[in-house]
């Protein structure tokens, strides 16, 4: 740059602006030193010196704080405008540097000038500026297309440019670019290379204009139905607070406030206030919005530290506990045992009782009472029919539709820590590919866990420990063993009839006089009458059915009554009225038969209502050995008929019978009501029983019942349901039972009012269950002293027959 010439011009610093060679711009220059240097330019009629501020917040820039390369540029025009300022139109010419160092401009009255070098535009005759120049045409009026911007008079003014350099300063100068990348072209003096890259910047920006594009529409097509929602409703609001009808406040306020109000545990409150702030920041109409401030509202909803203040009067307990329920003297003693405890320990794991026992019973009812005894809420969940395991942990928020399970739902209904809480009908859950709701109960029924129960919605540790949890069931078959050693089992028995006799008349019939519209003294019903209901028209473990019985009663008074035209009348039913309103007795009291039967003998079996009694009966026909067993029984049972055959066919000799009398003959056992299924094994020696009668043509005492499971040695096991299987022996005019040895512990839980009117036989072999069962004439015995080696006959033949070896 040397041979070029190097002249003074007045400089003044543009802030965000590059002026190129051939661009005309307009300026709005209020700086005093850059006023004055554009006069001395009109004046002298000389060119000035435009230069980029590298940092356009620097009011009185200094050289270092300006680009070094820069364009000489004529002032076309100038107008002082009234604020002071001055609006001037320049033309750019041609680029120059900055070669030295400013001068003047050490007064407010003077300005900067600055010695330059012009730099021309070099590499102008290369061979690829041509190639270059009709791509950059193309480019450009592909760009301006995108450009809305752009006139169309300004595209077709630069591409018919016959000069290359001036036409890409021209299209340098209508790209919306970035001020130190305009710079950066206009440092550029090799022309092929400035043309190459104001050719990738077209490019660039076209792609970028493109994708842009896309991106609006899709936001466009997305907000759309949003905008159109939150438009609507704020002018649904506006309306409403026009017409006076806006409930008023601001709904986030008042939720920070309930927050605020509210006693939550430290770990819950971070949550809370977390889930909060994201509200905040959520468009109102936002599906997520809804979802946070149901969460909350889920949280706020909840008893954190709320507690039921009572205090325990065991007296009072204990009084209010026979108040409710007749009988059930085992969970009251309990139930007792817990509150005495609670009385003198002031925090205590909350205990898990589990009632098991017939329908009918009362093992909700005492749940109720329990609570009202302690002074405590109440809330019962129903889980007959639970298959999914998140009805009691929850749904994750994730899924659509998502709120807390079962357990967290019910403490909202409780409001407090420590209610007493009834899981009912746990052993009807059922498992399918959802789950397993027992498993997830675990937790639940665990004191060592249950204080930090997780709830898949809440997602936090919710506090259980202190709720009193008390499970019912009809059986603990359906139960889970893991989940039954969480619990304390307590069996319901069934009631006794002077149990049921004394809940129907203080308990039912006032109850039912009630609901049915009369006074007290408007039904009166005596024992008989009550007990003839009890024995003819029901056969329940519970009262229930004794309770609809007594109510149809009531319906029957009170349709007569209108009848009649007699709304005062007063009714005393006797026994012998009661088939007047009740219809022909659906049962027959007393199930012992009328006289003894040979091949018919009574068992006692358990179902889930309760005590049955059980006749089974066998037949011998002539026949090649064959055992038919029918009645609907389940293999269990069919198995035990099979040990009593082969049990009496090793007694055979000492019966009185051939070795091979069951050759001729075929044996038929039955037990009646064949549409129900029975099963089970505890009715082994009432079918060995049945054969033996059979076989032996002795009748059966049909005043005895028996039950226990038989092996093929003649032992007896244990059964269980003693309490339930005594009961239908009491209830069905049976005067003497036989049951197993080992059941002898059991008799301990049996009311005393049975064990008294019932002569109970320990058994252990089924040769003394034969010996008592069969009705033999006097003088005469069952089993025949017969010699050892006679039984073993066969044997001892085919022993000394075998040739020595």
């Amino acid at each position: 740059m040397s041979d070029l010439t190097t002249e003074t011009y007045p400089l003044m610093p543009l802030r965000d602006i590059v002026l190129f060679p051939g661009m005309v711009a307009p300026l709005v220059v209020g700086r005093k030193k850059s006023i004055m240097a554009l006069e001395a330019a009109m004046e002298n009629r000389s060119l000035i010196f435009l230069v980029t501020q590298k940092d356009a917040r620097v009011d009185e820039p200094q050289q270092k704080h300006l680009y070094s390369l820069g364009t000489l540029a004529t002032v076309m025009q100038l107008l002082r405008l009234p604020d002071g300022t001055i609006k001037a139109l320049v033309e750019g010419k041609r680029r120059a540097i900055i070669v030295g160092a400013f001068e003047g401009g050490q007064t407010d009255d003077s300005f900067y000038s600055v010695r330059l070098v012009e730099a021309p535009d070099v590499d102008i005759e290369s061979a690829e500026v041509p190639a270059y120049l009709r791509e950059l045409r193309k480019a450009f009026d592909l760009y301006s297309q995108s450009n809305k911007k752009l006139p169309r008079e300004v595209l077709k003014s630069i591409t018919s440019l016959e000069d290359p350099a001036r036409m890409v300063d021209l299209i340098s100068s209508h790209i919306q670019l970035r001020t130190e990348e305009k710079q950066s072209i206009l440092e550029l003096v090799s022309l092929p290379q400035r043309i190459s890259t104001v050719l990738e910047i077209l490019y660039r920006e076209m792609e970028l204009s493109e994708m842009e594009r896309d991106i609006h529409a899709k936001v466009k097509k997305k907000m759309g139905a949003t905008q159109r929602n939150y438009y609507l409703s704020e002018k649904m609001r506006a309306i409403q607070e026009e017409m006076g009808q806006n409930e008023g406040g601001d709904d986030l306020s008042e939720l920070q406030e309930a927050i605020d109000k509210k006693n939550l545990p430290k770990a819950v409150k971070e949550k809370v206030a977390k889930e909060f702030k994201k509200l905040r920041q959520m468009p109102p109409m936002s599906a997520e919005t809804t979802v946070v401030r149901n969460y909350i509202d889920a949280i706020l909803s909840l008893p954190w530290k709320k507690k039921s203040r009572s205090k325990i009067d065991i007296e009072r307990a204990e009084a209010v506990l026979n108040e409710d329920h007749y009988g059930l003297e085992k969970p009251k003693e309990r139930i007792l045992e817990y509150l005495a405890v609670q009385a003198q320990v002031k925090k205590i794991k909350g205990p898990i009782l589990c009632l098991v026992g017939p329908p009918g019973v009362g093992k909700t009812s005492v749940c109720k009472s329990i609570a009202r005894a302690m002074g405590r809420e109440f809330v019962r969940l129903s889980l007959g029919g639970v298959r999914d395991e998140a009805e009691i942990r929850g749904h994750r928020r994730t899924y659509i539709g998502a709120m807390p399970g079962k357990i967290i739902l019910s403490m909202q209904k409780a409001g407090v820590i420590n209610p007493v809480f009834c899981l009912d009908e746990v052993d009807k859950m059922s498992v399918d590919f959802r789950g397993d709701p027992s498993a997830a109960l675990l937790e639940v029924l665990d004191p060592e866990q249950n204080y930090a129960f997780n709830d898949h919605y809440l997602d936090v540790d919710y506090d259980l420990s202190e709720v009193f949890f008390i499970t019912t069931a009809n059986n603990l078959h359906g139960i889970p063993v893991p989940l039954q050693d969480r619990m304390e089992i307590i069996q319901l028995n069934g009631y006794t009839e002077e149990e049921k006799l004394h809940i129907g008349l203080d308990f039912l019939l006032p109850k039912q006089l009630e609901a049915n519209g009369f006074k007290t003294d408007e039904i009166i019903l005596n024992d008989k009458a009550l007990l003839e209901i009890i024995r003819c028209y029901t056969r329940e473990a519970g009262v229930r059915s004794l309770e609809r019985t007594i109510a149809g009663i009531c319906r029957k008074v009170a349709r007569e009554r209108l009848k009649n035209k007699e709304p005062r009348k007063k009714y005393r039913i006797s026994a012998q009225a009661i088939e007047r309103y009740l219809g022909v007795p659906k049962y027959r009291y007393g199930l012992a038969e009328e006289r003894d039967e040979i091949g018919l003998s009574t068992g006692m079996a358990w179902t889930e209502v309760g005590g049955e009694l059980l006749q089974i009966e066998a037949t011998v026909m002539p026949g090649a050995g064959k055992l038919t067993i029918t009645g609907k029984l389940g293999d269990v049972m069919q198995e035990s008929a099979q040990a009593a055959m082969s049990y009496v066919r090793s007694r055979a000799i000492r019966l009185g019978l051939e070795s091979d009398f069951y050759q001729k003959i075929d044996i038929h056992v039955h037990v009646p009501e064949g549409a129900i299924p029975k099963d089970g094994p505890s009715a082994g020696i009432t079918i060995a029983t049945s054969i033996v009668s059979a076989i032996l043509k002795l009748p059966v005492d049909r005043k005895l019942a028996m039950t226990g499971e038989i092996t093929l040695r003649g032992r007896i096991l244990p059964i269980g349901g003693l309490t339930e299987k005594l009961l239908a022996a009491k209830r069905g005019n049976i005067t003497h039972v036989l049951i197993p040895k080992e059941n002898e512990r059991n008799l301990r839980d049996v009311p005393q009012k049975i064990r008294n009117s019932l002569v109970i036989d320990l058994v252990d072999n089924v040769d003394e269950v034969l010996q008592r069962a069969l009705m033999l004439k006097e003088g005469e015995t069952l089993f025949k002293e017969v010699a050892l080696e006679t039984i073993y006959k066969d044997f001892s033949l085919s022993s000394h027959n075998t040739p020595a070896q």
